[in-house]
């Protein structure tokens, strides 16, 4: 078949071409083959090392058949079908990412990272079940990984499993102090339940971690503008969509997983005059020296 023609000419160019005569060949030939694996397994890594270098430029099309190449050149690293994994994943192809990830995890079973890429492929692809058996199984091995933890709370929130939700990105903000986005998930969920005052009391603990979290200003500016605090509410929005206007996108907050209230109410925000003005571009005043 084509897709074998590369490897055969790998293994002529090592040298299997040029054997001696076949009574010879036969005590030879275990020692070429293994000396012509290690060759391989060379390039191979070569190859995955070309393609982690391009997709640190985002030239994901150049890296990918790099990648395709490693793998059939190193057949048993876990490391490079890893890598061919989140390749697909930046190319949001997770069927590929996937199927990738399942080599990696036969190779490497009891490794948490490969759990983990699981859990979140399964996730985007809304297989919420198997997401959750898979973070599950990569904290078993890594107990107190924030981000295996908030991303498991996420997806117990996709499924509706609110009060494991919160437990989880509870514990997620408890073993890193500075995880902001687990604490500003726990205000979506409470949005959601109709407790407003807490989520504005999660929002603000989130922003208290960093000013500059963007989103969980908007999401506070929102909640503050309903319940009547309007010039509070408008003045953080505009602080929000300054510092990130892709907040501003309804699909990208629901990406972020806006429930269907605070979208709602985003919705009438967003459309606030006030709102509509502090997206448009500014033009640049001219400075007295630009007429001399």
């Amino acid at each position: 078949m084509p897709k074998y023609l590369g490897l055969i000419s790998v293994l002529v160019v090592c040298g299997l071409s040029s054997l001696p005569d076949p009574v010879q060949a036969q005590a030879l030939l275990p020692y070429t083959i293994q000396l012509n694996r290690a060759n391989l397994e060379k390039q191979g890594l070569r190859l995955a090392q070309e393609a982690a270098q391009l997709a640190r430029l985002d030239q994901f099309e150049l890296a990918i058949p790099r990648a395709k190449m490693a793998v059939q050149l190193t057949p048993t690293n876990d490391k490079v079908w890893f890598l061919l994994s989140q390749l697909h994943v930046q190319r949001k192809d997770f069927p590929e990412a996937i199927a990738s990830l399942t080599q990696a995890q036969k190779l490497n079973p009891n490794n948490p990272d490969i759990l983990f890429a699981l859990g979140s492929a399964n996730f985007q692809q809304k297989n919420y079940q198997l997401s959750v058996k898979y973070y599950q199984s990569g904290l078993k091995l890594r107990p107190n990984d924030p981000e295996g933890l908030f991303n498991l709370g996420n997806t117990y929130y996709m499924l509706g499993r609110l009060p494991e939700a919160i437990a989880q990105l509870n514990q997620a903000a408890n073993q890193d102090k500075k995880f902001w986005p687990a604490i500003n998930n726990i205000g979506l969920i409470k949005y959601e339940q109709g407790d407003v005052k807490g989520a504005i009391k999660e929002w603000e603990k989130a922003i208290a971690i960093d000013q500059r979290a963007a989103e969980a200003l908007l999401a506070l500016a929102v909640a503050l503008y309903t319940r009547g605090e309007s010039q509070q509410g408008l003045t953080k929005g505009e602080q929000a969509l300054k510092i990130d206007q892709r907040y501003a996108d309804l699909d990208f907050l629901k990406e972020n997983l806006w429930g269907t209230k605070l979208l709602l109410d985003a919705k009438k925000f967003l459309e606030l005059p006030e709102i509509r003005s502090a997206l448009e571009p500014k033009e640049e005043t001219p400075s007295p020296t630009d007429n001399q």
